[in-house]
């Protein structure tokens, strides 16, 4: 079956009782139990709703995972996939994690014995050469936040099958619509589904999926045990987002592509990550592993002066944190998405002082060319 015609059929699940086309949204915080000595599927909301349920099986089914878990965000949900690990566990991390998942694993995880080493994940010989006796995982992002590395998810599978790891892939900018990291051997999933999935800068959301019955378990147990479950009615907002899931990231990565062309031919412009472009270094992996290079691209200026410059004569994209909406944002990550990173540590992750993340919205790419045109003519001015 077509992944268009998939989103929209596990998106949609009619209600047995009335024949509702969309899915009910169950505003309990308890349900009544028939039986005194065995409960029903669902006894209390932290543990298990129906309309959770049926968006957690959304995802999990977009995936080709068994199992799927929604939290209150996507830092939530990558939280508590790595709190499954223990006092004494270590984890190969890339060195071009989101800034979020840095900062959990820096300044939180650390306080409780987990350890980990940051490697560039492009270079498979130091993630090899990474793995400690104690190391338990590996955890990519790929393509990676704001600088659009990319990542060789077989390659990193392999090496972690070969020393018995497991295999985390954070799969937010490229969405289950694009890129399928389970089919190729990772263990875990996760998402900040506020971005592409939700689609529509409307809710926080996040996800962790997986296949393996005993890492299923292992998910379920936190998110029962902490409670940072995603709301009732944030849960069915997320499926409707997900409804045009297809379309969204077609025409968006459609218009990224464009745009990332043009950006290249801009004398203003030091350098373009994109990996849907031919000139990016790992173009060719991208295209084995994902249907395009997504709906996000980031570009260097120069300096802070262009950065700020550039975006105040911007009229189309939102100046904001986040991505992944129908409307076009740009920000600017060395004072948003990892502010937490001191500038030594940007720097040696590629975010550069004159960094823009473009997250390319439905607007006509025309339109969004020509504005970007016209806020190049102001560099240099005062």
């Amino acid at each position: 079956m077509d992944d268009l015609t998939k989103i929209l059929q596990v998106t949609t699940t009619h209600d047995q009782l009335t024949g509702a086309v969309n899915t009910p949204i169950q505003l309990s915080a308890t349900f009544a139990q028939t039986d005194f000595d065995n409960l029903g599927e669902f006894d209390y909301a932290r543990s298990g709703n129906p309309t959770r349920l049926a968006a957690e099986n959304a995802v999990a089914t977009l995936e080709h995972a068994t199992h799927g878990y929604l939290f209150s965000s996507g830092m939530a949900a990558i939280s508590s996939v790595l709190m499954t690990f223990s006092a004494g566990d270590h984890i190969v991390v890339t060195s071009h994690v989101y800034g979020g998942t840095f900062r959990v694993l820096t300044d939180v995880l650390s306080r409780f014995g987990i350890t980990h080493t940051f490697v560039d994940c492009g270079e498979l010989a130091d993630v090899a050469a990474a793995i400690l006796p104690n190391t338990k995982a590996i955890y990519i992002e790929t393509p990676s936040n704001p600088t659009l590395s990319v990542t060789d998810i077989a390659g990193i599978v392999a090496i972690a099958k070969a020393h018995d790891l497991l295999t985390i892939a954070d799969n937010t900018f490229m969405s289950p619509a694009l890129q399928k990291p389970l089919d190729f051997g990772v263990d875990i999933v996760v998402h900040s589904a506020t971005k592409f999935l939700a689609g529509h800068s409307d809710i926080l959301a996040g996800a962790a999926v997986t296949k393996r019955d005993d890492l299923a378990e292992q998910i379920y147990f936190i998110q029962n045990a902490v409670g940072a479950t995603l709301s009732v009615l944030d849960s069915w907002i997320l499926l409707r987002g997900m409804k045009t899931l297809g379309v969204r990231m077609a025409q968006a990565s459609a218009s990224a592509t464009q745009l990332a062309a043009w950006l290249t031919d801009q004398p203003q412009v030091n350098a373009v990550h994109y990996p849907g472009s031919p000139t990016h270094p790992n173009y060719q992996v991208q295209l084995t592993q994902a249907q395009n290079g997504g709906a996000v691209l980031s570009f260097d200026v120069g300096s802070i002066e262009n950065a700020r410059q550039l975006v105040k004569h911007l009229t189309i994209p939102i100046y904001s944190v986040s991505l992944g909406g129908v409307e076009s944002i740009i920000s600017y990550p060395p004072k948003m998405s990892h502010a937490e990173l001191s500038e030594d540590e940007q720097v040696a992750s590629g975010i550069t002082p004159g960094l823009l993340r473009y997250s390319v919205g439905l607007e006509s790419i025309t339109d969004i060319i020509a504005d970007l045109a016209n806020a190049f003519s102001y560099l240099g001015e005062e």
